[in-house]
């Protein structure tokens, strides 16, 4: 639809630079050979609204013999949302979806008390770039028990909105008057938007927390410069807009409204209470598969991955802005 983001549009070499609270350079993370470059949690912010992890995937190029293949395994606690850019990921998990997702596609999967699933190449035509971003949403307490459930959305049914050098697609939540499709249980938003040169955009002024990661090119707001890969993250309450580079820029924004109370992780499990973890935990770890808050994907339960001994040190209670994390 055609859209006037001159509306809501600040100057962005106006905006102070208190607005900007937080820049997060991504970690680089090997996941069985493929780089990945890990946003969050950081050092320097856990979470932005519900999003509690964040990871950038390649991009790469895949020959005929290399395959991705991330074998099955589980999460409680969270949903995780699956955007490429260039490439193909095959999805199966224990509720029964059986699904390829291509690029400009959404597959949201909702762990709720707990599901698990594998991520691979497919067979055939897997070859070529690969490119895009797994994030993982932190449920509100009262849906962590809730039933698993997988949905996928193709392209068009993706609320996009254009003016001139924007186009920006809704991928999660509500932004500028449009709804996506996928069921969320909190506040949320996520745009994938891509930018002229020089042309500016302003980010949805009506959520508590605002991020945005550079995806490629450059964005410039408060008067200074960033570059691809960066995480820009905004203090509630201010009007931000952000200018793209000369070479154009796309960026994915995103946030919503802050949980009620902590978030603990511990290697795939988001909850509310150490205590719910540690049962996830030891459910996985006892292998009763369909006795407990685990199965395997259908098709795919000849193999998974074991509970790590230690996947990165003691859980810690996680805050949207706090700044402890995991020893």
């Amino acid at each position: 639809m055609s859209w006037n983001p001159m509306v809501d549009l600040t100057d962005p070499d106006s905006i102070a630079r208190e607005a900007l609270e937080t820049v997060i350079v991504p970690r680089a993370r090997d996941i069985g050979g493929f780089e990945v470059r890990r946003a969050l949690p950081s050092p320097r912010r856990q979470m932005v609204g519900p999003f509690i992890f964040f990871d950038h995937m390649g991009p790469a190029e895949l020959l005929t013999e290399e395959r991705i293949d991330i074998r099955p395994h589980p999460h409680i606690g969270l949903g995780t949302v699956t955007y490429l850019y260039d490439g193909v990921f095959h999805h199966r998990d224990s509720v029964g979806s059986d699904q390829l997702i291509r690029p400009g596609e959404v597959n949201w999967m909702m762990a709720g008390k707990g599901v698990s699933h594998s991520e691979r190449s497919p067979r055939t035509g897997a070859e070529g770039p690969l490119h895009g971003i797994q994030t993982w949403i932190a449920l509100p307490e009262d849906r962590e028990d809730s039933a698993p459930f997988f949905q996928h959305f193709a392209q068009p049914a993706l609320p996009l909105l254009e003016a001139e050098g924007i186009t920006a697609r809704l991928i999660l939540g509500t932004a500028f008057g449009e709804v996506a499709p996928a069921q969320l249980f909190s506040e949320t938003f996520y745009l994938d938007i891509t930018l002229a040169p020089g042309a500016a955009v302003p980010l949805p002024d009506d959520h508590e927390d605002r991020g945005v990661h550079v995806s490629a090119g450059s964005v410039s707001v408060a008067g200074q410069d960033f570059e691809e890969g960066q995480v820009l993250v905004f203090r509630p309450g201010d009007r931000i807009s952000l200018r793209a580079g000369p070479q154009g820029a796309r960026i994915l924004a995103l946030g919503g409204a802050t949980l009620n109370g902590p978030r603990y992780i511990w290697w795939n499990f988001v909850g509310s209470s150490p205590e719910r973890i540690e049962a996830a935990k030891l459910d996985w770890k006892t292998a009763h598969w369909g006795k407990g808050l685990f199965t395997l994907p259908e098709g795919d339960a000849e193999e998974f991955i074991p509970l790590p001994k230690d996947p990165g040190g003691k859980m810690t209670p996680m805050r949207a802005g706090a700044r402890s994390l995991r020893a």
